[in-house]
């Protein structure tokens, strides 16, 4: 890479490949669960939905899709300074949720394969997926002469254990903000192409519906165990996956904004669209969703993201640890303030909207 474009938080493991980003509470993770509970799920109560979906998966409808066409292949140094930082770090943080992803679902098929044989199948073919768009990506970064060492990764993250009911909520959301992040980009994209920095927005469209085919599974396999979702448990923690999953984004796009003035969008706006439309969707299955509309809500997410600012700021300066900790702790506390808040907001009964019974 040329040296005017490298920044400092590009640091690599050695030439050419990134070093993965330090974990902190808005990275991306790496998971693991309880696979003998998994492998033990009956699936009767929505057995007719997974096979159609498992249909879907087996026809792979982007099987051609991610193959990377001359448009590529041309210098990308026209992207330069802080936009060229940002758009990395996009590429990286994307491509470590999707080798995430495929890593979880892998580990998952292995596991049940001659235990549950119809839900082996599906994460097998959704790792596919998964491991199509990692590798799609981490090839974008190697335009910028940056890649990551995947191998590393996996050995080098820590995994977070989830038990197999919150893995159904992060992995559901997950996707489905996938799709609805992938294909607001597209659409906004395909009406102002004077703002297509780079050739891999062009394939968003069909890379969303594979989020959004995935997105379908997990609703399928949480409708197929009802008592995930229908008591008074199942509220809090949907309520808890939906503020965490909508915090973390929020507050990773504002202070990447460039990337996305780059793109023509507001990233403020932006994220507003997103989580509006992914809570939403989340409404089909979840028993509760956040009340967005609330005059607080995006308040409350502002000065969230007003204090994350700060408090990266003081992580980055190079003062002693000590004052450090001393300086971070009131930014800290604000955020949790300000999303404690949000969590105990009344949030949207849809169960009733849905005229559900339990």
């Amino acid at each position: 890479m040329v040296d005017s474009l490298k920044k400092p938080d590009l640091q690599e493991i050695r030439p050419g490949v990134k070093a993965p980003a330090k974990d902190t509470i808005l990275t991306p993770r790496f998971y693991t669960t309880d696979f003998d509970e998994m492998a033990q799920m009956d699936l009767s109560l929505n057995e007719e939905e997974l096979l159609a979906i498992l249909e879907e998966l087996r026809t792979d409808y982007n099987r051609h899709h991610f193959v990377r066409s001359d448009v590529f292949d041309k210098s990308w140094d026209c992207i330069s300074g802080e936009t060229r930082q940002v758009f990395v770090e996009f590429l990286e943080r994307s491509c470590t949720s999707e080798f995430s992803g495929f890593l979880l679902y892998k580990e998952l098929s292995r596991r049940l394969k001659g235990k549950n044989p119809m839900l082996a199948e599906c994460f097998d073919l959704i790792s596919r997926d998964e491991a199509r768009h990692a590798g799609f990506l981490n090839k974008a970064m190697s335009d910028f002469n940056m890649q990551l060492d995947l191998g590393f990764l996996t050995k080098s993250k820590k995994y977070t254990f989830f038990k197999p009911k919150f893995i159904l909520y992060a992995t559901y959301l997950s996707e489905k903000i996938g799709y609805w992040r992938y294909i607001t980009i597209f659409r906004h994209l395909e009406s102002h192409p004077e703002n297509e920095i780079y050739p891999i927005f062009r394939f968003f469209e069909n890379w969303c519906q594979d989020e959004n085919r995935h997105g379908d599974f997990f609703s399928a396999l949480m409708k197929s165990q009802p008592q995930i979702l229908n008591d008074w448990k199942a509220r809090l923690w949907c309520r808890f996956f939906l503020l965490s999953v909508f915090a973390t984004m929020y507050l990773n796009d504002l202070r990447a904004s460039g990337f996305y003035a780059a793109l023509g969008l507001n990233a403020r706006e932006y994220d507003i669209e997103v989580i509006e439309k992914t809570n939403k969707t989340a409404g089909r299955v979840f028993p509760v969703i956040l009340n967005v509309d609330h005059p607080d809500f995006f308040k409350r997410l502002d000065v969230a993201a007003t204090a994350n600012a700060k408090l990266t700021a003081v992580a980055e300066s190079n003062q002693p640890a000590p004052l450090k900790a001393l300086r971070k702790l009131p930014h800290i506390v604000n955020i949790g303030w300000q999303i404690a808040s949000l969590y105990f907001m009344k949030p949207i009964d849809m169960v009733t909207k849905r005229g559900e019974v339990y």
